[in-house]
């Protein structure tokens, strides 16, 4: 049977350059692996369909999976996850000291439908008590995905040109809630701090009490694609998995450290002891509370009118562990 050829467009990471270098190849595909930041694959799939497969935000795939007619079909793969405590930043004039003092406050996200906004209205709603119907919101840029929010929440858009950062350091906004440090807060500006100092260990008490490791991202295929050949969706899953196998074989030859991290083998160890040997784990079975997390929240909060299973969002192949050759299990 002759290949058939799939551009992936995803990030640059040490969990994919497998694929990237083609040290490992899906079984049947020709795959063109163009590698880019998120924000730019998001916004050239939503906007213009360019890729057959590509990374994208979780939310926004949620969001469309609940609509008719979604045009994409996930593999559970995560490209990124990234526990959010650390991501909320306030204006120290503001008189915030905890994530309670937030109710009632003006508070910046770039968009208020992205995967890191969902968690932490998410955190902040069931860990601290602050709905999102008790914040002003003042999102960053425009919605990649159209959404109705319900009425009792407060959206408007920062002014045009804006940026959330300054608007936090000038004090036009009480505080900030974003998926990367402000440039405002990387400047050292002391009108900035985090919300949590202590976010290191805070996380790490939230994963062992919830199980949730929040995920960011996941793969989608084109529709049109999967139902001409929905092999491709295992044969994809099973690459990506292999790829991240080899990048934790890589690592752990910490002798010669693979990564730029003085303390890469103990960084290693505890990240083990904490979440398993498996600590970047992609499959549905040891992430359904995680993945479940986002679905409760995205309908609490008005992205999606009907809650969805975890299995409506992943092919159907997809959803079985797969067993490696070394006798592991993804």
């Amino acid at each position: 049977m002759t290949n058939i050829r799939l551009s992936l467009a995803c990030g640059p990471y040490d969990r994919t350059q497998a694929l990237i270098d083609e040290t490992i190849r899906p079984e049947g595909i020709d795959l063109n692996y163009i590698a880019l930041q998120p924000a730019e694959i998001f916004w050239r799939q939503l906007q213009y369909n360019e890729f057959d497969v590509c990374e994208m935000s979780l939310s926004n795939y949620n969001m469309l999976a609940s609509r008719p007619d979604c045009p994409y079909i996930a593999i559970p793969v995560f490209p990124s996850r990234v526990f959010r405590h650390g991501y909320f930043f306030i204006n120290t004039d503001k008189g915030i000291t905890s994530p309670k003092d937030l109710a009632g406050k003006r508070g910046g996200v770039p968009e208020y439908s992205m995967t890191a906004a969902v968690y932490m209205r998410g955190l902040l709603e069931h860990e601290y008590g602050v709905a999102p119907n008790q914040v002003d919101w003042v999102q960053g840029r425009a919605d990649r995905v159209n959404l109705k929010l319900p009425p009792e929440i407060n959206l408007t858009q920062a002014p045009q040109g804006s940026e959330l950062g300054d608007l936090l350091e000038r004090g036009e906004i009480d505080f900030l809630m974003t998926a990367n440090n402000p440039l405002s807060f990387r400047r050292g500006s002391p009108k900035i701090a985090r919300l949590l100092p202590n976010y290191m260990e805070l996380e790490k008490d939230y994963f062992k009490r919830t199980r949730i490791y929040p995920i960011m991202h996941t793969v989608v295929i084109r529709r049109g694609i999967f139902d001409r050949d929905p092999w491709v969706a295992l044969s994809l899953y099973k690459a990506f998995c292999a790829a991240k196998e080899r990048c934790y074989a890589m690592l752990m030859e910490a002798g010669s450290p693979k990564a730029s991290f003085a303390w890469l083998q103990p960084m290693i160890e505890e990240e083990r002891s904490i979440i398993g040997d498996d600590w970047y784990p992609y499959g549905i079975e040891q992430k359904r509370e995680t993945i479940g997390a986002l679905l409760q929240y995205s309908h609490e909060h008005g992205l999606t009118e009907n809650r969805l299973e975890i299995e409506d969002l992943f092919a159907p192949s997809t959803l079985r562990d797969i067993p490696l050759a070394e006798g592991q299990h993804i």
